[in-house]
């Protein structure tokens, strides 16, 4: 029992470290249901990688990186925009060339900078082991943000998830809204960097919450499945960092990759199993539009 739960209770760091994992756990459930819905990886992916130069500049000012990585996402989204409206091109190609241009550029900063060397792999891979309470009290505010905008915004963003059409014929405004969630993962994905890094933060909006579509049938359920992995692999790979002294960020995020992986052979087997003597008996594509409800 103290092998599972004596590290905790001796280790005040870890304490800290293990508040920080729940909060972004929580936080990324509810944005990552979403990411996951809407099919928004690339997006989210985009925004996790282009807010490096943001970051290394705030780190050479001596400001937040927190601030860095919020300017650096403003600037991307907004850079979407206007390469999406003036020049006329695909989304994904707006965002795939911002992509590209905001990452080279923060490898650019930080490899000029002998400063930010050792800071490089802590933006990447997160520091757990130097969290303090000032940032947990950031990631509970996201938090409560996050909640909040769910909360406030939940039937547009449903809809969103279905059929952006139907958000107009409800009244709502799809641009708006759209905005508002890409603000929402923008948020999830600055206030997560210091935990498990930039690199790995797609890992905890992705994982748990796929973990939620292959079991849950409504989205409130696929947000508390999502927000249990998500708990559940902090706990683990907090753990297995302390015990085999492994990187915390990347026990944290393979650890949510394993119960995916887990989950899905459990429900294929099980479909298998309750499908045996059906012969037409195909299994069902993965992903979850088709089959979460509002």
């Amino acid at each position: 029992m103290n092998f599972l739960f004596g590290v905790f209770v001796d280790d005040h760091q870890l304490r800290l470290e293990l508040i920080a994992g729940l909060l972004v756990a929580l936080t990324c459930a509810v944005t990552g249901t979403f990411v996951v819905l809407r099919g928004l990886s690339f997006i989210g992916d985009a925004l996790a990688h282009g807010v490096l130069p943001g970051i290394a500049v705030a780190l050479l000012l001596g400001v937040s990186g927190m601030l860095g990585a919020a300017v650096s996402a403003a600037v991307m989204m907004s850079g979407v925009g206007i390469v999406n409206r003036r020049l006329r091109l695909s989304g994904d190609t707006a965002i795939g060339l911002l992509f590209v241009g905001m990452l080279s550029l923060g490898v650019l900063i930080t490899s000029r900078s002998l400063s930010l060397v050792g800071d490089l792999e802590e933006i990447l891979f997160g520091d757990l082991a130097n969290v303090e309470w000032s940032t947990i009290s950031i990631q509970f505010v996201a938090l409560i943000g996050v909640v909040s905008v769910f909360a406030i915004c939940r039937r547009p963003f449903l809809l969103l998830s279905v059929d952006e059409g139907l958000v107009s014929t409800s009244g709502f405004s799809a641009k708006l809204f759209h905005n508002v969630m890409m603000a929402m993962i923008a948020t999830t994905i600055i206030v997560s960097f210091t935990t498990v890094g930039t690199l790995l933060v797609m890992g905890m909006l992705i994982a748990p919450a796929a973990t939620g579509a292959l079991f849950a049938r409504r989205v409130s359920s696929m947000i508390m499945i999502a927000a249990l992995s998500g708990s559940l692999s902090v706990y683990i790979g907090l753990l297995a960092s302390y015990h085999y002294d492994l990187a915390a960020g990347a026990s944290i995020v393979l650890t949510a990759v394993i119960l995916f992986t887990l989950s899905a052979i459990f429900t294929e087997a099980r479909k298998s199993i309750s499908h045996r003597h059906d012969g037409d008996y195909e299994p069902e594509h993965p992903h979850a539009h088709g089959h979460v409800h509002i």
